[in-house]
Formats: structure tokens, C-alpha cells, sequence
């Protein structure tokens, strides 16, 4: 277990299109029949929040409230979870790439690379509202607040911060080999996103087995699952994780007001990332 810089980091801010892109990778890599439903995606990924990997670096059960102990635990954690697979694997996070506290919360030594998942802050905002039974106006609060965190009943953490130094942090991080996907642009040519990463991932693409895995993981297919079976990575409180899952969905669930609030906080991200928004939202937050 020397050389552990084995995790492929699958990275977004939450309801960014995470749990699409990981039922994706694993309709495509896992023989036919395997791949698992929603419900069972640790068959093929894990994730840095894993209970079992946090009371496994503890010599304990794990349970805190405090944010040092959990960062004391995560980097054995996150140690085990890169040495749990003999090769390279992915691994799902909400956390920021930065050093937290003096600990790095992507820590470089179990590090292969990354690939960053992005969604527009307008779509976001709602969604993410759902996500936390929270009204829009405080969803948009939490997502332009530099120390927003989430966390399990155990004491185990996302931090995430704001929208924007998410982005920032990871698409910046000096020597992270990296691949950035945009949410809307898996909606709009989902063939396509999926060729250039596996191209990133170094694997010749098969039209065939890709072709079945966009169709079996359609967000209409991952609603019914949830719809059938639930999904356990639902938050206590939320009626659907799976609500909409489209893009635009902004404009009928923002008021001018609150369009005028984000563009205003990530203007220079937004530029960056989504130009084709601006000129838009300009216009919705001046009307208002």
C-alpha cells in the first residue's frame, strides 16, 4: 500500500448531477446485468462520507460534534478508502479542494485526479432548496457562504463553501489531473460528455455500451427507481431527489429578485463557465 494515490475524485456541489454521473460510469464499466440501481451504487464507487470506512480509521464507531476530529479521522479514512481497490477508483465528494484547518481535504498522496461536475447557480439554487427543506432565499444564502457545511448524524462532513470558490478551487488546483464536465451539457449531448471523459480516463469509447448506459440511467429512469424502491441518500425531509432535472428550470422557479442575487454574488464564475446566462439574467434581474 505504499503508492495509494488511487481515488478518482468524482467532485460537485451538491444537486449537481453526482449521482447521474456515477450510475452513468457504472452502467458503462460494470458487465451487463451488474450494474447497480440507484440504491447500490457503492457496488461500484464509494464515497468520502462512508460510516464504515470513518469507524474502521477510528478503531471505534465514529460519532462527533467536532470539526477537528472529524478532519483527524477523514485523513485516515480517506487513506483506507484509496487503499480498499488494488487500482484506480472513483470516489464521490462535496468537499472543496483546500486545506481545511491544516488538513487537505483532497489530500494529494491518495489522489489520481478528478472529474468536476458543475451546474448553473440558477438551476441550482431550487434544487438545492429541495435538497435541504430550505425556502430558495436561504438556499441561495448557503450556497454564497464561504464555511457552508453539510453533514451525516455521525459528525461526518461536506464542506463545501460557496458556489464559486468550489468551482475555483477545484478547476485551479495546481498538478490535479483533471476533467471538468458541465450538468447541462450531459442533458444536452450526453454521447458526447461521455466520450471526452473517457478520453480523459484514457479508455477507447464502445458506441454500444455507451448508447445502453445513457438510456438506462435517463433522469425519467433514476426517478422511477427512486419512486419504486426510494433512495437512501435522500435527506430526511425531502419528498424527491429526483424532482426535475432539467435546465432552465431557473426561469420559472426564481424571482427577478433572487436571479439578481446570484448573478450579482458569481458574476466573475459565471462568465468564466456560463457566458450563454448572462445576457438573460441581466434581463430577468433588471425587470424585476
Amino acid at each position: 500500500m505504499s503508492n495509494l494515490r488511487r481515488i478518482i475524485w468524482l467532485a460537485s456541489y451538491p444537486k449537481s448531477g453526482n449521482t447521474w454521473m456515477r450510475s452513468l460510469l457504472a452502467h458503462y464499466f460494470m458487465p451487463p446485468g451488474q450494474a447497480p440501481d440507484i440504491n447500490n451504487l457503492r457496488r461500484f464507487t464509494t464515497a468520502d462520507i462512508r460510516q464504515d470506512f470513518f469507524d474502521a480509521a477510528n478503531g471505534a464507531p465514529f460519532s462527533t460534534d467536532s470539526v477537528s476530529e472529524w478532519l483527524r479521522v477523514r485523513d485516515k479514512a480517506l487513506r483506507l478508502i484509496a487503499g480498499s481497490k488494488p487500482g484506480t477508483h472513483f470516489v464521490k465528494t462535496h468537499c472543496q479542494a483546500v486545506q481545511y484547518m491544516g488538513h487537505h481535504l483532497i489530500p494529494p498522496d491518495v489522489t489520481a485526479g478528478a472529474v468536476y461536475i458543475m451546474r448553473n447557480p440558477f438551476d441550482l439554487a431550487p434544487s438545492f432548496a429541495r435538497h435541504q427543506s430550505a425556502d430558495i432565499d436561504t438556499a441561495i444564502d448557503r450556497i454564497m457562504n464561504p464555511e457552508t457545511m453539510m453533514g451525516t448524524e455521525t459528525g461526518i462532513r461536506d464542506a463545501m463553501g460557496r458556489w464559486d470558490t468550489h468551482i475555483e478551487t477545484w478547476t485551479g488546483a495546481p498538478g490535479l489531473p483533471r476533467h471538468v464536465v458541465r450538468y447541462e451539457d450531459m442533458l444536452d449531448k450526453p454521447a458526447k460528455v461521455m466520450r471526452g471523459l473517457l478520453d480523459f480516463l484514457s479508455v477507447k469509447p464502445d458506441s454500444a455500451k455507451l448508447a445502453k448506459a445513457i438510456k438506462a440511467t435517463t433522469f425519467e429512469a433514476m426517478k422511477k427507481q427512486e419512486e419504486a424502491h426510494g433512495f437512501f441518500e435522500r435527506p430526511a425531509g425531502m419528498q424527491a431527489f429526483f424532482a426535475k432535472g432539467q435546465a432552465g428550470v431557473w426561469r420559472e422557479d426564481l424571482t427577478p429578485a433572487q436571479v439578481g442575487r446570484i448573478r450579482e454574488a458569481f458574476l466573475p464564475t459565471l462568465e468564466k463557465w456560463y457566458p450563454e446566462l448572462l445576457q438573460e439574467t441581466a434581463e430577468v434581474a433588471a425587470a424585476g
